[in-house]
């Protein structure tokens, strides 16, 4: 049940987040749902393909597609309400990235698979979906930028299972793991904390 409750509000966030790209992009009604769908489940579809989870999860669950066209109903209609565009859509998908990266970990437990694996998998499901959609919305792909973004992802999933050698119950390990990613984003962007750049300044 935490685990379901989880992967549905990953599900909502990045819908949000995916909504408020395809608005700002001013596309019409079926474009902001097809971003929203696949911000939403691009990278979920991408770890079952490769872990041969096959029908891939939204196939199995049509509820997943329900909970998307709710969230981007809503989104829409309350979209004057986001006061801080920017704000917003950076809040969702920092929340976004926390959830999913526990849902990537966990189907990667499930699999059999080992920790670095499963944090690989973790790390794929929270960022190829936003990856996705800047595509299609033509904007580079916030994981590429300097923007700390999947190394949180990674430092997160780790954190899951340093937690877990010791008698901690599994569901406040997850808890634990999914708030440390958003603190971490938060305070990375507050502080303008980023990866180092190889590329040389322009000298004037």
């Amino acid at each position: 049940m935490f685990y379901t409750l989880i992967d549905i509000l990953g599900t909502i966030a990045f819908a949000i987040s995916g909504v408020l790209v395809a608005m700002n992009k001013k596309l019409d009604v079926f474009g902001v749902f097809i971003i929203a769908f696949v911000t939403a489940v691009g990278g979920g579809t991408l770890r079952d393909v490769l872990i041969g989870s096959t029908p891939v999860g939204w196939m199995k669950e049509p509820s997943y597609i329900v909970i998307i066209l709710i969230t981007v109903i809503i989104s829409i209609l309350f979209s004057n309400k986001l006061k801080h565009f920017r704000k917003s859509l950076f809040l969702f998908d920092t929340i976004g990235i926390g959830l999913y990266t526990m849902v990537g970990v966990e189907k990667g437990l499930n699999a059999g698979l080992m920790p670095i694996m499963c944090i690989a998998l973790g790390t794929m499901t929270a960022c190829f979906g936003g990856v996705i959609r800047d595509i299609l919305c033509n904007e580079i792909p916030v994981i590429f930028r300097k923007e700390v973004y999947a190394t949180i992802c990674i430092a997160g999933g780790g954190i899951y299972f340093v937690i877990m050698q010791f008698p901690v119950n599994s569901e406040i390990a997850y808890a634990v793991a999914i708030v440390s990613i958003i603190v971490m984003r938060l305070l990375a962007v507050k502080f303008k904390i980023s990866l180092p750049n190889i590329y040389p300044e322009n000298k004037k």
